[in-house]
């Protein structure tokens, strides 16, 4: 048996996938897929580098708040700048 994710996959099902693939994707579809952009413009991804304790006050900041990591990142920007 095959696995993606730890979880079992049969044979019928990558059948499936091939003959779908094999049918062709339209690019354009695929390429709006995804996250909404936050405005006008792509947003980008960047990465940082936090201590555990860093990313504790974090999490807490933004489960204070009911917000993701990011938004409280983003929060945290706006109010700062």
């Amino acid at each position: 048996m095959k696995t993606i994710n730890g979880k079992l996959v049969s044979e019928e099902q990558i059948d499936a996938w091939v003959t779908e693939a094999e049918k062709g994707y339209d690019v354009e579809t695929l390429r709006r897929r995804g996250r909404k952009p936050r405005n006008e413009d792509a947003a980008k991804v960047i990465s940082i580098r936090l201590s555990p304790g860093e990313i504790s006050e974090l999490d807490k900041f933004a489960a204070e708040n009911g917000w993701s990591r990011s938004q409280a990142i983003r929060e945290a920007l706006k109010n700062a700048i």
